[in-house]
């Protein structure tokens, strides 16, 4: 799982870029406004969410105007509730209106990722099943999102192309078979996690004989998903996909498969309703 201080290096890039997007050669709004007028801004969210997305709220006011104060009065991961302030901001009243809208966008992206990631957690709160994102993430917000997602409750699957294999149907045909392709990854990467996609009992056993360490269970009844844990018993983790809702989620979780991997969790997010208000000049 992806931890606060693991990505702490990429937000500047990714908040510079934010920024780059969104002023331009200048906001000629805020230039309406005095250079000495200072002012304090309350954030608060007009629903009831998951907090995430404090350390990019924090570089977008610092990049902008590094005098600017803010007062957070929830942590990443707290629960919030309507009408809850969510910080306080201070200092140059045009600093703050220019870091409005990315500071928010940051913010009601991540808190929308780490709300969708509770509710499906708190649906098999009572299971030992572990919930897993996929790489169906915004671009440029990979390692943001993820992080979202352990915020919410949930867990991480491979973060990118690089740190485990995930051999599906058309690398398993190019490879020549499960087994060949098992082969190569082992002798590739050894000490790499090695999971492959299966769709079929029969393909499991394959899989479960090769020597994978994961086996991905696509689109398999509930019935074929209790088979495949007995037939496993332990010698691979069984993580169960494709098809998922929120009626699906608890029966499929009740079969014993040790994951359930749901691209829901980035894709589908609804950003959470922010508001920004001047509350004194």
């Amino acid at each position: 799982m992806l931890k606060r201080a693991e990505i702490q290096h990429l937000i500047p890039e990714a908040v510079t870029y934010a920024l780059r997007e969104d002023i331009g050669n200048g906001d000629i709004t805020a230039q309406l406004i005095p250079e000495s007028q200072q002012a304090t801004a309350r954030i608060i969210s007009r629903q009831n969410a998951v907090i995430c997305g404090i350390d990019w709220v924090n570089e977008v006011f610092k990049q902008v105007d590094p005098t600017l104060t803010l007062d957070w009065q929830v942590d990443d991961g707290d629960l919030l509730k309507k009408d809850q302030v969510i910080f306080y901001a201070k200092g140059s009243a045009r600093s703050l209106l220019t870091a409005e809208r990315a500071a928010l966008n940051f913010l009601q992206t991540l808190s929308g990722t780490a709300t969708v990631s509770k509710f499906y957690a708190d649906k098999v709160s009572d299971t030992s099943v572990k919930l897993l994102d996929t790489r169906k993430t915004l671009p440029g917000l990979r390692f943001a999102q993820k992080y979202a997602v352990t915020c919410g409750g949930c867990y991480n699957h491979r973060i990118g192309l690089f740190d485990a294999f995930l051999i599906k149907e058309n690398h398993i045909m190019a490879c020549g078979g499960i087994k060949e392709a098992i082969d190569t990854a082992k002798g590739n990467e050894p000490g790499k996690p090695v999971e492959v996609e299966v769709e079929s009992m029969d393909e499991l056993q394959q899989a479960l004989t090769a020597g994978a360490d994961i086996i991905m269970l696509d689109n398999f009844s509930l019935d074929d998903m209790r088979s495949a844990v007995g037939l496993a018993q332990g010698q691979a983790k069984l993580e169960a996909s494709g098809g998922i809702t929120d009626e699906t989620l608890h029966p499929i979780a009740e079969t014993g498969v040790d994951f359930i991997s749901i691209g829901a969790l980035t894709k589908h997010c609804q950003a959470i309703d922010l508001s920004m208000r001047l509350v004194e000049a």
